[in-house]
């Protein structure tokens, strides 16, 4: 049997991707069926069973790039883990929230995995790891279903206001629009989550609170679901005050790169010494993530593995 499908509703180019890298990734993934295309129009030949199952998928796939403008591979194995025999999105443990536009936002890999794990059993977890494996947004995407499930009151995100080897002093406008740069990542990962209306008003009632690292001291913080970012860049003293904050009801994960330190030379990081320290105690947990749960581009990954070789 043959089918037939039309992409001429959509710029199917872009859909395919360079060197229609889509259509060689759809090969991999049905290899009973054979995939022919000419341009607009896809022919798919194979077993009634096999091309049933196709056009589910097929029809998600397209809605998704419809909606978003974008097709990469972990979209797609997000569809194909997702769409149920009827066509219909399913629900799964693994699903952390719905984001904006459709989105399904949810652990990727077996460490993420392990992280969302750790996090609903421990009231303290360090997720360290490289650059683009999720730590942050994984993180970001528990608390907000937290607060959705009303689990608990608020989410505090914070960070080291730490500059990356650039000087950011001379930027105009206030402390807060000095300090933005630096917060933007959790500002990016909260609205892929949440609606932008309802966001400005958790900004503007205090459900959701991000500010640096400094503005924590002497506080409590209780009910609420607390966030340190960029771990690696809190000395010893800051992270102490920082975990004392922990009031009742509350969760905290602390996000760091050990590879990615951009303190003074005459200073040292304190996540080391704190998951050294603190990794034993019941209820504290310490997730190591690496270069194999990249979520970014796949180039990504050989740059991490390219530098620790001479980081070693």
């Amino acid at each position: 049997m043959e089918k037939l499908f039309s992409l001429d509703d959509i710029d199917y180019q872009h859909f395919w991707g360079t060197n229609e890298h889509t259509l060689d990734f759809l090969k991999v993934l049905f290899p009973k069926l054979k995939l022919i295309v000419r341009g607009e129009m896809l022919k798919v030949i194979g077993s009634d069973e096999e091309l049933e199952v196709f056009e589910l998928k097929f029809t998600a796939m397209k809605q998704h790039f419809e909606r978003l403008g974008r097709l990469s591979e972990n979209d797609i194995m997000q569809i194909m883990e997702s769409v149920s025999p009827n066509g219909e999105i399913e629900l799964s443990d693994d699903i952390l929230v719905h984001g904006r536009n459709g989105n399904i936002v949810k652990a990727q890999t077996a460490n993420q995995r392990r992280l969302v794990d750790a996090v609903a059993n421990n009231d303290m977890v360090f997720a360290i790891g490289p650059a683009g494996t999720g730590k942050t947004y994984t993180a970001v995407a528990l608390a907000v279903r937290a607060l959705k499930n009303k689990q608990i009151r608020r989410i505090v995100l914070t960070r080291p206001a730490v500059e990356a080897g650039e000087n950011l002093g001379f930027l105009p406008g206030d402390m807060r629009e000095k300090l933005d740069p630096y917060l933007q990542p959790l500002y990016d990962a909260l609205r892929d989550m949440i609606p932008q209306q309802k966001l400005l008003s958790y900004w503007e009632d205090g459900t959701i609170e991000i500010a640096p690292l400094a503005f924590m001291r002497g506080r409590t913080l209780d009910n609420a679901f607390v966030i340190l970012d960029e771990a690696q860049n809190a000395t010893s003293t800051q992270l102490k005050m920082f975990l004392t904050r922990m009031g009742r009801n509350a969760k905290f994960v602390i996000t760091g790169d050990l590879t990615q330190i951009d303190l003074p030379r005459h200073q040292q990081s304190g996540l080391l010494k704190a998951t050294q320290l603190l990794g034993g105690i019941k209820g504290i947990e310490v997730i190591e993530l690496d270069e194999t749960d990249v979520v970014r581009h796949r180039l990504v990954t050989e740059i991490i593995k390219a530098y620790s070789t001479i980081e070693q």
